[in-house]
């Protein structure tokens, strides 16, 4: 059991080490070509000039002396880029939640009744090819400025991909389950909570990693247009001053973020469907 571990840190960490080579290479011939001047640094900085802005951009902007506000910590953690960041994952968790929430029981019942389906489906086939992005306007007529509207365009972000995926992952139950079952006397209520949903469930999470990312880009794009914070509305800040390093420095923060969260549905997919997988032991 231990050498099996030891062999799949080792596993990951040569995974981790190969996909370290491109960035590293990318980043180094970034700098060589800004170092010789073949680039207007005012278009495209170089990664140094970027680092040192994304180190302002996270450190706090005033002294500690001269910080009244709150203690230490509270100081330590109100850099622009803590701020932002953390403010763009709150909106992502809270539209998310109210996306997803709505989605799953919708698209478990168009997966197991076909009325419901039949009746559901044009509307949702009508809806789901609009771009989040194209109810902005709306969402501002309806919501105002400020997080709601943000919410909203989230909240849609995310629902139409945990919406499909659990339909799938309903109607496309193994038939051999569903008869094996009604052998063994399942009624209605105990196929759908025994056999149906415990199949659908790698469709749900498939469904649930994809809406996160779609939510984590809607968040950006509602922050350069309804809000006055957030990694969004910083980067738009920046556009306006022609800051092109700080420009890179909150894109490569989104990056590192939209990274992040993906790994950590990937692991939390991977845990949670070690019984599909025969990994429970």
């Amino acid at each position: 059991m231990s050498t099996s571990i030891g062999r799949n840190k080792q596993r990951n960490w040569r995974e981790i080490g190969v996909g370290m080579v491109v960035p590293v290479l990318a980043i180094a011939i970034w700098q060589a070509v800004a170092s010789m001047g073949w680039v207007n640094p005012q278009v495209l900085p170089s990664p140094l000039a970027v680092w040192e802005r994304w180190v302002a951009y996270l450190l706090p902007l005033v002294p500690y002396e001269g910080y009244t506000e709150g203690g230490w910590w509270h100081w330590a953690f109100s850099g622009e880029l803590i701020v932002d960041t953390l403010t763009s994952l709150y909106r992502v968790v809270v539209g998310f939640l109210i996306g997803g929430g709505l989605a799953l029981p919708l698209g478990l019942a168009m997966g197991a009744s076909n009325t419901v389906y039949a009746w559901m489906n044009p509307l949702v086939q009508i809806l789901r090819p609009i771009p989040p992005i194209a109810y902005i306007p709306l969402a501002i007529l309806w919501f105002g400025l400020g997080n709601p509207p943000a919410v909203f365009l989230i909240a849609l972000g995310a629902f139409f991909p945990v919406l499909m995926n659990t339909i799938a992952g309903v109607r496309h139950v193994d038939g051999i389950y569903l008869r094996a079952a009604r052998n063994l006397g399942a009624g209605g209520a105990t196929m759908f909570l025994r056999v149906i949903l415990p199949a659908a469930v790698p469709y749900i999470l498939s469904g649930v990693r994809i809406g996160i990312g779609t939510a984590f880009i809607v968040v950006i794009v509602s922050e350069m247009i309804a809000v006055n914070n957030g990694l969004g509305y910083r980067i738009l800040e920046a556009r306006e001053y022609f800051w092109s390093d700080k420009i890179i420095a909150g894109m490569i923060t989104i990056g590192m973020l939209g990274l992040a969260i993906d790994i950590g549905m990937n692991r939390l997919n991977n845990y949670l469907l070690r019984w599909h997988r025969g990994l429970e032991h």
